[in-house]
């Protein structure tokens, strides 16, 4: 276990050691990878599981990155189709935060950048880091690294992304008020969105009195 995961109360942290995979199938290997795993791992009361079986989503690490422009207050979303939501009760189009898989031999922040680029048009001056978090453990192996890109907005919009990977995504600029609304109105609903605005309401301020 990591060292952010001490475990609190002075209680004992598992580790890898404490778990074991018994075995890894492929049951799907396309645009995702599905895996069947078969594992057990050392018991809170002690002793040790039976073998578990569960079916895990595969994936590349991520790397989300809202532009934010502290001159002018306002944020960039990027809005795209997801299969994911063809059944939501709104819309299947996703208003969210710049987003990209990490490639072999890459560092996250250079799939901010690049994906800044592709997606939206935007030249990022300055990146923050936020938070690096797993966003569905019980099911996939993506870790998410995400981002705050300080840029400047003037000009950005229109419709981006690479035609070779079937992209056709719409960007906005929003003052940072009209994107609070969405949030307060539950429309942007996903991780990313939602953590990064959290971030930015409490430390925009501070974002802008240096860079003003």
């Amino acid at each position: 276990m990591s060292e952010q995961q001490e475990h609190v109360a002075g209680q004992q942290a598992f580790a890898h050691d404490d778990v074991e995979l018994v075995e890894a199938r492929v049951l799907q290997d396309g645009f995702f990878r599905l895996e069947q795993r078969e594992f057990r791992h050392q018991r809170f009361n002690g002793g040790w599981s039976d073998v578990i079986h569960r079916e895990v989503h595969v994936r590349h690490d991520a790397v989300g990155v809202l532009p934010y422009d502290p001159v002018n207050d306002r944020v960039v979303f990027v809005e795209q189709i997801r299969a994911g939501m063809l059944e939501d009760a709104r819309t299947p189009w996703s208003l969210e935060p710049v987003a990209g898989l990490v490639d072999k031999d890459e560092q996250a922040h250079e799939v901010a950048r690049r994906e800044a680029v592709e997606e939206a048009g935007c030249e990022l001056t300055d990146l923050i880091e936020l938070y690096c978090y797993y966003p569905s453990p019980g099911a996939c192996t993506e870790e998410v690294t995400l981002f705050i890109g300080l840029c400047d907005s003037n000009g950005l919009g229109g419709v981006h992304g690479l035609a070779e990977e079937n992209e056709d995504i719409r960007v906005h600029v929003l003052d940072f008020q009209a994107a609070l609304t969405l949030l307060e109105q539950g429309r942007l609903g996903n991780a990313m969105a939602i953590m990064a605005m959290q971030w930015l309401l409490r430390e925009r301020a501070s974002l802008r009195v240096m860079h003003a």
